[in-house]
């Protein structure tokens, strides 16, 4: 009888386990917290072009078809006019900063809100800046990208980007300056910002690009749906130099290069013209 027992808790250990692993975690699916593991220097060991070489689990860095960011050109990108606007249900709730070694990331530590994609619904988990920005427009880059990290129930992603120019400050970067500071060069620490409200991120609901790609950073992971608002904000220089000079990585900038797009369909939502 007791062989029988363990026999039965053995198999059901090991369907257990085997569930785990064909089951993608949101550690998984998500960027890696501790970014000190790779870089952002042209040609070197642990640059853009290595990160695929460095971890197995990385690996679509190097050879994934999918990946991100791309180019949005005009003569690929096909028109869908539509008067829905992105669906966006945020609310205010805690988050902290991080200060992730090449990034500063604002984590929202419960539910602060979700957006709607194809009756899919992805909850907002952190948002984190990049400088110059990772995607560009037939050929331009701007000054600055901010990227929404999104999670639905199965570990789906979406992410929603926001590109930047320079010029007036961005109000919603101005609230907590003081806590971006207090992290500064103290990689992995975690400095308590309090109430942020998500909504108050200024983007364009009513004219986007969506396209199918990867994260930016390792592991790369694909089938990710981006949302890309075609309408450019602001951002001061001093606000990008912040950011860059909080992490101290002493790298010029944290952005991707731009990946091959491998055909992939880009299009841009809109009511009425360009």
């Amino acid at each position: 009888m007791k062989n029988m027992q363990s026999s039965s808790f053995l198999a059901l250990g090991f369907l257990l386990f085997m569930l785990i692993l064909s089951h993608p975690s949101s550690t998984q699916a998500q960027e890696v917290e501790d970014e000190r593991e790779f870089d952002y220097a042209r040609g070197g060991h642990m640059g853009p072009e290595k990160w695929g070489e460095i971890k197995e689990e990385w690996s679509h860095c190097s050879n994934g078809t999918m990946q991100s960011p791309i180019d949005m050109s005009s003569r690929r990108v096909e028109m869908v006019f539509s008067s829905k606007k992105l669906y966006r249900n945020y609310k205010p709730h805690h988050a902290t900063i991080k200060n992730r070694g090449h990034d500063i990331m604002l984590q929202w530590e419960g539910d602060a809100g979700f957006i709607r994609i194809n009756d899919t619904e992805y909850a907002l988990k952190q948002a984190h800046w990049h400088s110059p920005s990772e995607h560009t427009i037939n050929g331009r880059s701007y000054d600055m990208e901010l990227h929404m990290v999104h999670l639905s129930i199965d570990n789906k992603i979406a992410v929603i980007a926001v590109l930047y120019d320079l010029g007036k400050p961005d109000r919603f970067l101005s609230k907590f300056a003081v806590n971006i500071s207090s992290v500064s060069d103290q990689k992995g620490e975690h400095g308590h910002s309090g109430i942020i409200n998500p909504r108050q991120i200024q983007m364009s609901s009513r004219r986007y690009y969506r396209y199918i790609g990867s994260l930016t950073v390792p592991p790369c992971t694909e089938q990710v749906v981006w949302t890309i608002s075609k309408k450019i904000r602001t951002v001061s220089k001093d606000q990008v130099k912040l950011l860059r000079d909080a992490v101290h990585d002493y790298a010029e900038n944290n952005a991707r290069p731009i990946q091959a797009d491998n055909q992939r369909d880009v299009r841009l939502y809109g009511p009425g013209s360009r």
